[in-house]
């Protein structure tokens, strides 16, 4: 992941992260990944841990994927708020985390996350952060809550975080995309704090307001919802053409295909 974000931080580009839930979001987004001949961030989310009721077989399934990718594909933990969901993600070998203790007070955050940061450097692992809550569960991304910019690289130096999570007016399971980002805090975030920056929430956000946030110097662009509706559109739309339908193959591959085209073009719009 370092490497991945370092290297887009340098170049002024952007890398899509795109979270799965069944494995063939993780077939789809490493398939429009090698159409558009671009890295690409496959996610894995403590939710979507509880909803296969362990971490191991999806993980390991992801893991599978990225490893057979013919671009370079890294698998990461998002919004990990369990110590020992993380040291199982690292065990097993993950290859990035995004440790999540926005909800506790701000010692309290620094404290664990401090702690996560050592534990996963030590294992050779990246670790993710924020300060405050991400969220369209509200949090630091309510209207009007923005992420200062001194606040920030001070938790980044007293945490030893690789990448952090910042609030510029994005918000998580938007279905429209409709949100504006505050392009010029992201430009002084990008100055100010030593570390790449991560865009939560990016589904309700347009075309060209991802493209200014990578120009202002934004890097991981996190997108789930936005796929979600197209993959469940597709499946929609596949059963209302053959009422006869049973086979999930031959309706699941319509989801699949469409998320896999959706990437390709959004990783060539942060690129």
């Amino acid at each position: 992941m370092s490497a991945v974000l370092e290297q887009a931080r340098e170049n002024g580009h952007g890398v899509g992260a795109f979270n799965v839930i069944l494995l063939e979001h993780a077939e789809a987004v490493v398939a429009g990944a090698e159409a558009a001949g671009l890295p690409v961030i496959l996610q894995i989310s403590e939710n979507c841990v509880r909803y296969h009721g362990a971490l191991e077989p999806i993980l390991a399934g992801t893991l599978a994927i990225a490893r057979a990718a013919k671009v370079q594909a890294v698998v990461h933990l998002d919004h990990a708020e369990n110590e020992d969901l993380v040291r199982q993600a690292v065990g097993l070998g993950v290859h990035s985390v995004m440790f999540d203790a926005s909800h506790d007070e701000y010692d309290e955050n620094l404290r664990r996350t401090a702690a996560m940061a050592e534990y996963c450097h030590a294992a050779g692992v990246h670790l993710e952060a924020e300060l405050g809550e991400v969220g369209g569960k509200d949090g630091v991304h309510a209207p009007g809550v923005r992420t200062d910019p001194a606040d920030a690289a001070r938790f980044v130096r007293a945490t030893g975080v690789d990448s952090l999570a910042v609030a510029v007016g994005s918000s998580h399971a938007m279905t429209e995309r409709t949100a504006v980002l505050d392009l010029d805090l992201i430009a002084t975030l990008a100055k100010t704090v030593p570390v790449p920056l991560v865009l939560h929430g990016s589904s309700g956000v347009p075309d060209e307001q991802l493209a200014g946030a990578v120009a202002a110097g934004l890097v991981k662009v996190n997108i789930s919802t936005h796929l979600n509706g197209l993959f469940t559109r597709a499946i929609r739309s596949r059963l209302a053409d053959d009422e006869q339908l049973v086979d999930p193959r031959k309706y699941v591959a319509a989801g699949r295909q469409a998320v896999a085209g959706e990437v390709e073009r959004l990783l060539r719009l942060l690129a």
